[in-house]
């Protein structure tokens, strides 16, 4: 009786243990840094609910596609359309497409100035002329900077704003040389404008560059439970008040 006592207990232990591993895991997501403020906040309740980790690596809306399609390993990537290379390298579940909210490129200040007049494409055209300086993220490695390359061009000023550009490598490093004093204004996503040091002034009118999409995919690659139940997560009402408590538009 000892001995199946103890044998008992040893398997309740062991039980008990397999379990917990089986159903703790580690979810690995590569993302893109529109979203990283969100994420950031979300992730603790997820984790808090569910038991398993969430492992983001967050980037540029770039390099996130290249990571997807190069093969990098990953359960759940949230991308910025369009994504044709991600889709033709079959390293995602493409029917698992779904939208989780929209960001839009803004104009921001060094905290406490004067905020400018935005809300016109002529109004933010002579803004962007009429400025020394332009703090802004790289075009060639960022979404918003190609999107602010994308506007300046739509605006027909995209020689005059050279001289004035001072690019940093991400939209938060671009905000951190605002804060600065490194740039008579800002340009990024509005998610992106956390920095304590600077005001977001407002989007760009849609009339420039429309919001910009952010979309959660499955990898085909990996066990897909885990990384469901983070995208429902992601898709959820409590997800949306995020959002747009982060200058977001939730949803499609």
């Amino acid at each position: 009786m000892k001995h199946l006592i103890t044998l008992t207990l040893a398997g309740l232990v062991l039980g008990h243990w397999h379990n917990a591993s089986a159903e703790s895991r580690e979810i690995a997501v590569i993302a893109p840094g529109g979203i990283r403020v969100a994420m950031e906040q979300l992730i603790p309740g997820f984790e808090a609910k569910t038991g398993d980790k969430v492992k983001v690596k967050f980037g540029s809306g770039v390099a996130t596609k290249k990571q997807v399609a190069g093969g990098d390993a990953f359960d759940l990537t949230i991308l910025q359309p369009p994504y044709p290379e991600v889709i033709a390298s079959g390293n995602v579940m493409a029917d698992s497409a779904r939208q989780l909210a929209t960001i839009s490129l803004a104009v921001a200040v060094k905290k406490g100035a004067a905020k400018p007049d935005v809300s016109t494409p002529a109004a933010v055209k002579r803004l962007l002329l009429g400025v020394s300086s332009v703090s802004s993220p790289d075009a060639t490695a960022t979404a918003a900077g190609a999107n602010f390359a994308e506007a300046m061009k739509k605006l027909g000023i995209t020689e005059q704003m050279q001289p004035k550009l001072k690019v940093a490598p991400s939209g938060a490093a671009a905000m951190e040389a605002l804060a600065k004093g490194e740039g008579e204004i800002g340009i990024t996503f509005l998610s992106e404008m956390d920095n304590p040091g600077v005001d977001a002034v407002g989007p760009l009118p849609r009339q420039i560059l429309p919001p910009v999409a952010l979309v959660g995919m499955v990898s085909s690659h990996a066990e897909p439970e885990a990384a469901k139940k983070l995208l429902d997560y992601l898709s959820s009402h409590e997800a949306a008040a995020v959002y747009k408590a982060k200058g977001m538009t939730p949803g499609r």
